[in-house]
């Protein structure tokens, strides 16, 4: 195992490297005949005498050609190359498993669709896709494993996303890679990644064979969402059954792509439901009234997640 980079452990991790040392290689080589060819070229032509005069030289369009040709091409290479793993890193499959997650100062909090929580220590299972759906209760946070190659920014006020299959079973260091407040440097946790045996132990809410702590289980937050689409009267103007009401129906409604009333369209995802929750005129769908009152100060960023994931069920 390299002693010089974090140990690779997640299925990100190869791409990341690969680019990673295919850059620095080429930066080096050229670091290093550019500084070569400059010594050279300075000990070869310097001035030897006070009367000497600098030959006048135009252009030599082989070596032009060569030089804007070459670095062109590896930039080109490069750029698609990085294109490539980058629209790997934020297109997680399907069947990933989610995990909400909420960043606060200073801690990690961790939801998962079982209804179990836990701080501080993120558990997830080998070879197993996790997507985790991320916000922040106060600043700017960070969610950073260097084993896995993974970094994100989460953002007050919307949801960001992060995926990863974790490849090797163990115990990884999880920080917080953005400035958030005098106790930035203790906002530490850990991902613990489970064999398959060990995490359904752990789901089943039996003790790990080194003693890790399990989470207390409670309503899901589908199970709760659902509640809560019972109690807000969200019924009253959304169906979950295919019906139009007063405003649009909730079944197969996250994924879709809805058209505007100022004709544009937009892409339900967890940031859209969000929004039209809390500033519902703000994006309205074409051919239903602005009837929907704001609920900004009535449901609380738990609850909103909670309904997120309610109508991700409605299929």
């Amino acid at each position: 195992m390299s002693t010089w980079i974090p140990e690779s452990a997640s299925n990100l991790a190869a791409s990341v490297d690969n680019i990673t040392l295919f850059v620095t290689i080429v930066s080096v080589f050229f670091f290093v005949l550019i500084s070569a060819v400059l010594v050279g070229f300075s000990i070869k032509y310097r001035r030897k005498s006070e009367d000497q005069e600098t030959a006048y030289i135009t252009h030599n369009s082989v070596i032009e050609t060569i030089w804007t040709i070459i670095p062109t091409i590896l930039l080109m290479v490069i750029f698609a190359w990085g294109w490539i793993a980058f629209k790997e890193l934020r297109n997680p499959p399907a069947e990933a498993i989610e995990v909400n997650v909420i960043a606060k100062q200073w801690l990690w909090e961790f939801e998962y669709f079982t209804g179990k929580k836990s701080l501080n220590e993120l558990f997830v299972q080998q070879n197993k896709p996790v997507r985790l759906i991320m916000r922040s209760d106060d600043v700017i946070h960070s969610f950073f494993v260097p084993q896995f190659r993974v970094k994100q920014d989460i953002l007050p006020g919307s949801y960001q996303q992060l995926w990863f299959t974790p490849t090797k079973v163990g115990t990884f260091d999880l920080l917080c890679a953005e400035y958030c407040g005098s106790g930035h440097s203790q906002m530490l946790a850990k991902v613990n990644v489970l064999s398959p045996e060990a995490f359904t132990r752990w789901e089943k809410g039996d003790e790990l064979e080194d003693g890790a702590s399990v989470a207390a289980i409670s309503l899901s937050p589908a199970e709760r969402g659902k509640e809560l689409h019972s109690q807000r009267g969200c019924l009253a103007c959304h169906s979950i059954d295919g019906k139009e009401v007063i405003g649009p129906t909730f079944k197969n409604l996250y994924g879709k792509t809805e058209k505007l009333a100022d004709g544009s369209s937009v892409l339900v995802d967890e940031n859209y439901i969000r929004e039209s929750i809390y500033e519902p005129q703000a994006k309205m769908v074409e051919g239903y009234p602005p009837t929907m009152p704001s609920f900004k100060g009535i449901l609380s960023e738990d609850e909103v997640t909670a309904l997120v994931e309610y109508i991700k069920t409605l299929k």
